[in-house]
């Protein structure tokens, strides 16, 4: 089973453990709701935490290999495209999650792409409420 099989799995079943043995310790996360990447192999393990509470009906629809640049290092690396659905809130979501394997097979670099902007919006919001909730952010000012 490659990485990418092995990384849909941990998310179909909702297994954090199994998703720290695939990320590196420097893994960078970047998310289509914050312009610079999450870093490190605690702060993504508690943001999917959060994900794999926060997303409804989350299903990997499609995939595809290759190899693509990645975006910390610029070095060319193979690579695996998981196309997704899923609900927040009321909002249907259409997605990729782009892997970045490293020598070793294990994800060095992730990205997710969402449409539409307002899914886009409903799930900063909700993933948001989630670190805060487990102490991974402050809470935004005001509140």
């Amino acid at each position: 089973m490659n990485a990418a099989d092995r990384f849909r799995a941990a998310v179909d079943n909702k297994d954090l453990a199994a998703l720290d043995d695939l990320f590196t310790e420097d893994i960078h996360f970047y998310s289509p709701v914050k312009f610079t990447p999450f870093e490190g192999k605690p702060m993504v393990l508690g943001l999917f935490g959060v994900l794999l509470r926060t997303f409804e009906d989350f299903r990997y629809v499609g995939d595809y290999t290759g190899t693509a640049q990645a975006s910390a290092d610029g070095t060319s690396a193979p690579s695996a495209v998981l196309l997704f659905r899923a609900r927040v809130r009321d909002k249907e979501i259409h997605g990729i999650d782009l892997l970045h394997l490293d020598d070793d097979g294990r994800i060095k670099e992730f990205t997710v792409m969402v449409r539409p902007q307002s899914a886009v919006h409903a799930l900063g919001e909700a993933v948001l409420a989630g670190l805060v909730e487990d102490g991974l952010a402050p809470a935004p000012a005001g509140q």
